[in-house]
């Protein structure tokens, strides 16, 4: 797959190699799959090496781009653009190979000519330099483009490093959002000098609101340091003034993966770096600290973790605590706790036998926001003797407990429900376990709203009502996926399936496999029990009553809250008409529409919108601009947030996020199926494509 020449030059190569009297040329020729990928005789090469997730906002939904890296070494990047389809965007394998034949297989100019593509050590150079051993994304940086009228204007950008076998680094530079070969900034490599690279990963420091970045690139020899990476037109954007060793020992034991994670040091009163490597069954670990001295670095291994080279690591990057694991089942969290020069740890050891019996672990990650850690498991050895198959299975455990969970919720910085999606499912699983929200969050929940007033608060809210609404409804007899092969008259009134909306039902499919445990715990408990505290017996007519009261009540709550979310987002659309609008200008938002809207109910007191709408309406100088139904010209009434409806009964659903009429068979809608919002047109203002792209006003899901 890689372009190391001409393919008739290429061809006639690989003939001579194949057929080579020598035998240190023919077999490394025939037994080395990325010369040979074919195999013949050998299995195919099917699947992946590595991947690596980007930040999230880099795709046009404002969601992660993946980078795959195949079993054939193909190098490719892909995005989730439509619900559940993932599409390839580009090939970088291919883009660098065609760079690399216009350069004639130099770095710079100043390179000497190599050899001929003939020599089998030459043939061996051009795909060394094209094998990608690793590849990892940086954080989101801020770069100044140039308009054609010499304005400047703030682009975000993100970078990709890519390893390779030789030991060179290509960096990518992508614009955002990231659509194909289009974006494609720039692409730079860096000579590592680092013999046999195995690991990579970016290193990014934050010091006196200084931003500062690098590469750290491990060696299968051992030595692991930093590289400075030097980037144009970047924003507050520092690296290091040259390479930084942080362990130069060739001990032979190889790096397995590098994590860096951000901390604050409570003694230096300062932000500082921690850097962990996974070599052999240790965990090296370097403190780098900016002092006025310059540059600190602390280093050492921590030993007696494993018995067997440590297979995977994961950190969480909201405290530090960093996970290893071996294969033998054995998974051990570490715990950075500073002193007055560095730091040391405190290790504990998770038996994931006690758990899931005896297993073999394969790999482990950490979630964003460390409620859970998943891990890669087969099964073990029974009775002395290994499994005839292999069955991988991907297991959560854990890491927080409930009230861990929603205090973090509550002090969350990201303010943001779709970014915690993992906390959020440990508070969704407690509601519907014990079928009530605890007294203290609702307590708290409460006078966060009371005193700050934030739209994220009012989203969790409506999320917990939600979630206890859900738990409320009559749980279905069978699981609703199972297909039914009995023929078995039924009444309407009693089907299973009238109890659970089509949202509840994906939602609580897609979360089987996440929650076994749970699962099988409900599954051996009495009916009678789950139902004594707040359900009453189905069988109980009674009882109906006032399990029908409470859920009216929810629903009502549940009708408040998305009022309010929608009549604050109705005022922040209202602002940005009024920022981006002349006097008596015709725009395609129902300006009057929503205005009006905003004033019919007489218990809406809100003097900022009030003053708002004033100002509108004094641009407007009494225009109304009304929309028109598309299959009649008739006017379409703002009566409704959700759709218009025409004089003639043609129903039009509306944009949750401009509140304009979706007069079209084709619309985006979130991740929750929660509301819809039309797409942009190429005649809309740049203020409404960013009113566009923004997440669902009630549950922050990207919208598709």
């Amino acid at each position: 797959i890689f372009q190391v020449g001409p393919k008739k030059e290429v061809a006639e190569c690989k003939e001579k190699f194949a057929s080579s009297a020598d035998p240190t040329v023919s077999q490394a020729f025939m037994l080395d799959r990325v010369f040979n990928p074919e195999g013949k005789s050998l299995p195919p090469m099917r699947g992946f090496k590595y991947s690596s997730w980007s930040p999230l906002g880099c795709d046009s939904n404002g969601r992660c781009l993946l980078a795959a890296l195949t079993m054939d070494n193909r190098l490719t990047i892909h995005a989730n653009l439509n619900r559940l389809q993932w599409v390839q965007l580009v090939d970088l394998t291919e883009i660098y190979g065609e760079r690399l034949y216009e350069a004639s297989y130099k770095l710079s100019k100043a390179d000497t000519p190599r050899g001929e593509l003939g020599d089998f050590s030459e043939f061996q150079r051009r795909h060394s330099m094209q094998t990608p051993v690793r590849m990892e994304w940086s954080g989101i940086c801020t770069t100044q483009q140039v308009k054609h009228n010499n304005e400047c204007r703030d682009v975000g950008s993100v970078l990709l490093a890519v390893l390779f076998e030789n030991g060179n680094i290509a960096v990518w530079q992508f614009q955002l959002p990231f659509l194909g070969k289009e974006s494609i900034t720039s692409c730079n490599t860096i000579d590592s000098g680092i013999t046999s690279p195995s690991v990579l990963s970016w290193w990014e420091y934050e010091h006196n609101n200084r931003k500062m970045s690098g590469l750290i690139v491990g060696s299968a020899f051992g030595p692991v340091k930093i590289l400075p990476v030097n980037l144009k037109a970047v924003k507050g954007y520092f690296t290091l003034r040259q390479p930084v060793v942080l362990w130069q020992e060739m001990d032979q034991l190889p790096v397995h993966s590098i994590k860096c994670i951000p901390l604050y040091h409570p003694y230096q009163k300062c932000s500082c770096s921690l850097v962990v490597a996974a070599r052999g069954a240790y965990v090296f670990w370097c403190l780098l600290l900016i002092s006025k001295a310059g540059l600190n670095v602390h280093n050492s291994h921590v030993t007696g973790l494993h018995s067997l080279p440590i297979v995977s690591m994961t950190a969480d990057k909201q405290n530090g605590t960093v996970y290893t694991c071996s294969s033998d089942g054995k998974v051990r969290q570490l715990i950075p706790i500073f002193t007055d020069v560095a730091l040391k740890f405190e290790h504990q050891l998770i038996k994931l036998a006690e758990v899931f019996g005896s297993v073999r672990t394969h790999g482990i990650a950490v979630s964003p926001c460390g409620a859970y850690l998943a891990v890669i498991t087969t099964e073990g050895m029974t009775n002395g003797l290994h499994p005839v198959n292999k069955n991988y299975q991907v297991q959560f455990v854990t890491l927080k407990t409930f009230e861990e969970a929603a205090a973090q919720l509550l002090e969350s910085s990201v303010q943001n429900l779709f970014r915690q999606v993992d906390l959020t499912d440990l508070v969704r699983w407690k509601i519907l376990k014990d079928k009530h929200i605890p007294q203290f969050l609702q307590e708290a929940l409460d006078k966060k709203i009371e005193s700050c007033g934030s739209t994220y608060f009012w989203r969790f809210k409506l999320f917990l009502l939600r979630i206890l609404y859900q738990s409320m409804q009559k749980a279905p007899s069978e699981v609703m996926w199972r297909p039914s092969h009995e023929d078995a008259k039924i009444l309407v009134s009693d089907s299973p399936g009238m109890g659970s909306t089509e949202d509840d039902q994906e939602e609580g499919t897609s979360k089987q496999a996440s929650k076994q445990s749970l699962c099988d715990t409900g599954k051996g408990m009495d009916i009678d029990d789950t139902a004594d505290d707040s359900l009453p017996q189905s069988s109980d007519i009674g009882g109906r009553e006032p399990m029908e009261e409470k859920l009216l009540e929810i629903q009502a709550h549940i009708e408040a809250v998305e009022m309010h979310l929608t009549r604050e987002h109705m005022k922040r659309v209202l602002g940005e008409v009024y920022l981006h609008t002349w006097i008596t200008e015709n725009t395609s938002i129902p300006t009057r529409g929503v205005c009006d809207f905003l004033m019919s109910d007489d218990g809406y007191d809100d003097r900022t919108a009030r003053v708002l709408i004033g100002h509108i309406l004094k641009k407007m100088n009494k225009q109304t601009f009304p929309e028109h139904c598309s299959l009649c010209k008739e006017i379409l009434p703002f009566t409704d947030r959700k759709q218009a409806v025409c004089s003639n009964g043609h129903i039009w659903l509306r944009c949750f996020l401009t509140y304009q009429s979706c007069q079209s068979l084709v619309y985006r809608r979130c991740l929750l199926h929660d509301s819809i919002a039309r797409h942009p047109t190429p005649e809309d203002p740049e203020w409404i494509k960013r009113l566009l792209q923004g997440p669902c006003t009630f549950c922050d899901s990207p919208v598709f």
